[in-house]
């Protein structure tokens, strides 16, 4: 821009414009070009000033940061002179200046301007008038300003306590929601959890907004007068919160406890932008008001009411799903209270980080920083935070567990290693099983000489039975049906190589317990039509079965299919392994937090200390379990994961039953099938007791009785609950005023027989293992041909076997009446018949069985 072009420009665009040519032409040649870019400070406000400034081109903001309101808040545009009344009345910068764009400028230095005015006095005269108008108007603004500062300053939020700290999709997609209500000037609901900082987020918006220099105030509506006066004003008196804001924000914080009657008002001001002063009698003004400022809420609940109303809802994510900024929220509160009490910034172990991970946080992020500042006072300026100091309450799921695995490092390198359960399974089990089952076909077929019906009948029943409340699910992990389906199913892929059919998960939940219901059943009536305990080849037949539906079905369905939905064997060891007083869990928030290739679940290569895998053969992913029934105890997940979070803990036994469980029909079905079959091994004691005097010799008699009887003790359970459903209306006709809670479904009722089943199962087959178990060396002799005589022979005496009979059916139905009460959570009269059903079960039981 030439000289002329300049004097032009001065004359045309700028408030030089009243001043002469000859003062403008002495005003250009000192005009200096200056380029600044977007979000610089230019000035500090309350230091001297060193130049004079005219906007070229761009946009500049000015703002003192000791001040809110629109008074000082200033943005200039092209033309503007800045700096002119400070160097009229030789006063120090009264804004801080920052460039909003990229912006060009000229400027003058302050100590030539100056000399300007004492050479041209015209320019004083010129502007005088101007500002003495400007102060005038000033100091009105300023009068109005202090009375709404003196009325807005209990309620004033200077700043936002910090961003939103982490890096998890749930803090970028909240940055996000923060950054679009920042950019528009509609009202906003933000809901959470306690302890979610949530004032801070609505802080976040306002001071990210274009109107961060407006004043920005929290009222707790929990305090707010009924007549709502504060908010709204007095018609006639003093202005209320909403009309001394102007242009600012007003943050409501717990809007759910504002007074109802205030309710309908705050509805208007949000559909409508409108609001109306209460009079001086509390009735409603009919004078309708503007409101020109911005409306963010917070609640701890979803208003139905007041969400279809405002602009933006915002959903503020508790701590427990964003285990991955845990580190970075540590880090944080860490630095911050380090500095604050001058010390050095320790750092946080590995297994501390992964215990607060596996915590829920139910206060969330108060409850960390309580945490943290907690584990700071007694580290006594440690160089580190361990587990010992970042001690959490423990939630729920995590109550009354005990990690066998932190207890007992070598079970944890036994059970990472190769021997468990490859090695025991190729280089035990597979060969063993090939063992019992040839010489079920070409031994004796009687248990006194073959070994295979000792070992199945008189070891493996009482054993695994016994098992079933220690270690769960375990005997699946070592089972000879999975192993041979595992060979098979190596061998096809390696005969002809192709892609193993996926799971239909929703048609095998809902079909395949009913199979392998049809298949127990099956077996139970082969068992007693055929005398299956007796006769060897039969029993190799029934092992040979389940092992042909593990080995057909592993060569179609990919995985273990077969253990998961249709191996009887399974289901019920599935079903008993809920009792179990150990489990195989994961911490959620260290697999949510650390894990992104979930490969205990999927698969994959080696990682850190998580060893190459094929992932879980049940396609259950660690984290997520809350059933024994889904997890076989063969540690893949254990040995694959590279962040220590799979866990095996003690717990009380079967406490799943009333907690994470999820009951199912065919489950229950099953459960009512397992004590039918307690009966049907007792069928000759029954047919006695009853005085039937049956021919059981005769098949067709033989096949309907056991048919009845494996049947009809599920009538007990079904009319115990029928007794409970009268009760309950019977009360509600009477209108009793005694508690009368609704009855829970009759397949979560169900599950309280659970321990019964079990301890009649077993006290069945004590007598087996406890008169039979004892001979297996003289009996393997005896399988080939050799002679057993002189010996050890292990037998218990008649008396003992009644006695632990009777302990064990004593303890089945005490258990089940207590675990009745846990699943129900009802009192006692309410579950009267469901308690003698369990009493009267466990008699007959013992009738049948103890002798």
């Amino acid at each position: 821009m030439t000289y002329l072009d300049l004097v032009t420009w001065l004359r045309e665009r700028t408030a030089f414009s009243i001043l002469s040519d000859e003062i403008l032409q002495a005003i250009a040649p000192r005009m200096e070009a200056l380029a600044v870019n977007a979000q610089e400070r230019l000035v500090i406000e309350d230091t001297p000033v060193d130049y004079l400034y005219i906007l070229q081109q761009g946009r500049i903001e000015g703002y003192r940061t000791n001040q809110l309101g629109s008074i000082w808040g200033v943005s200039w545009l092209p033309g503007a002179v800045i700096h002119l009344q400070e160097l009229l009345l030789n006063q120090s910068a009264q804004r801080t200046i920052v460039t909003r764009s990229d912006s060009h400028l000229w400027r003058i230095p302050a100590e030539q301007f100056r000399d300007l005015i004492h050479q041209y006095p015209e320019i004083s005269q010129a502007f005088s008038p101007q500002l003495a108008q400007d102060l005038a108007h000033l100091s009105s603004q300023l009068k109005v300003e202090q009375e709404r500062q003196v009325t807005l300053r209990p309620y004033l939020v200077n700043k936002a306590k910090r961003g939103i700290i982490g890096r998890s999709r749930y803090a970028v997609r909240l940055r996000q929601q923060i950054k679009q209500a920042a950019d528009t000037r509609q009202s906003v609901l933000i809901f959470g959890e306690p302890g979610l900082e949530k004032d801070n987020t609505a802080a976040l918006i306002h001071f990210g907004s274009a109107y961060r220099r407006e004043p920005v105030i929290k009222i707790d509506c929990s305090k707010v007068q009924a007549s709502g006066a504060e908010l709204f004003g007095r018609e006639g008196g003093k202005p209320g919160l909403i009309d001394s804001l102007n242009t600012g924000t007003l943050i409501l914080n717990n809007v759910d406890e504002l007074p109802q009657d205030l309710m309908p008002q705050l509805a208007t001001l949000l559909e409508t932008g409108t609001y109306q002063q209460v009079r001086r009698s509390l009735e409603q003004s009919t004078q309708v008001k503007q409101c020109s400022a911005r409306i963010i809420m917070i609640t701890e609940t979803a208003l139905p009411t007041i969400n279809p109303l405002v602009g933006q809802v915002i959903k503020v994510p508790p701590l427990r799903v964003r285990k991955t900024d845990i580190s970075d929220q540590m880090n944080y509160y860490i630095s911050l209270l380090c500095r604050a009490k001058g010390i050095n910034k320790p750092k946080i172990t590995p297994e501390a980080l992964r215990q607060l991970q596996a915590y829920d946080f139910p206060g969330n992020l108060r409850e960390l920083k309580n945490l943290v500042e907690r584990a700071l006072v007694q580290s006594d300026s440690g160089k580190e935070l361990t587990e010992e100091l970042l001690w959490p309450s423990q939630s729920k799921k995590k109550q009354f567990r005990f990690n066998l695995l932190n207890a007992y490092p070598q079970l944890r390198r036994f059970l990472r290693s190769d021997w468990w359960p490859d090695r025991i399974n190729y280089g035990f089990t597979l060969s063993l099983f090939a063992l019992v089952v040839i010489m079920g076909f070409i031994g004796p077929q009687t248990r006194e000489e073959n070994f295979t019906l000792n070992l199945f009948w008189a070891w493996w029943w009482p054993l695994i039975l016994i098992g079933f409340p220690f270690v769960g699910r375990l005997w699946c992990a070592v089972c000879p049906f999975m192993i041979y389906g595992e060979v098979t199913q190596k061998l096809s892929l390696w005969l002809f190589p192709r892609q193993l059919k996926p799971w239909s998960r929703q048609l095998a939940e809902t079909w395949g317990g009913w199979f392998l219901f049809g298949l127990f059943a099956l077996i139970f009536l082969w068992e007693e039509l055929w005398d299956l305990e007796n006769t060897a080849y039969l029993s190799a037949c029934l092992l040979l079965l389940i092992t042909a539906g593990a080995m057909i079905f592993s060569a179609i369905f990919e995985r273990r299919f077969w253990c998961r939905y249709l191996c009887p064997i399974g289901g019920m060891n599935g079903l008993f392994a809920k009792l179990s007083m150990t489990e195989l869990r994961a911490q959620q928030g260290t697999c949510s937090a650390e894990c992104s290739t979930y490969q205990c679940y999927k698969g994959g290569p080696q990682k850190g200390e998580g060893m190459e895998t094929n992932g879980c053969p049940l396609y259950s992913h660690p984290a997520q379990l809350q059933d024994n029934r889904d997890c076989v105890l063969c540690m893949t997940c254990l040995k694959a994961c590279p962040h220590r979070s799979v866990e095996v803990n003690l717990r009380p036994p079967g406490i799943e039953l009333w907690t994470t469980h999820i009951p199912r029909s065919y489950e229950v079905a099953l459960l009512l099938l397992l004590l039918g079959g307690v009966f049907l091994h007792r069928l000759p004691e029954l047919n006695q007791q009853l005085n039937l005097h049956l021919d059981l010799s005769q098949f067709v008699t033989h096949a309907w009785f056991s048919l009845a009887v494996l049947s009809l003790p599920a009538l007990i359970p079904l009319i115990a609950y029928g007794g409970i459903q009268l009760t309950y209306r019977l009360i509600q006709t009477l209108n009793l005023t005694i508690p009368n809670p609704k009855p829970r479904s009759l397949i979560e009722l169900a599950y309280g027989y659970l321990p019964l089943v079990l301890a009649a199962n077993l006290a069945h087959h004590l007598r087996l293992g406890l008169t039979e178990a004892g001979r297996i060396l003289p009996v393997t002799f005896a399988t080939f041909g050799l002679s057993g005589e002189g010996l050890p022979v292990f037998v218990a005496h008649p008396a003992v076997i009644a006695f632990l009979q009777g302990v064990t059916l004593i303890a089945g139905v005490l258990l089940s009446m207590v675990l009745t009460q846990k699943i129900a959570s009802q009192p006692v009269r309410s579950l009267l018949t469901q308690h003698l059903g369990i009493v009267a079960l466990g008699i007959s039981l013992w009738a049948i069985i103890v002798r």
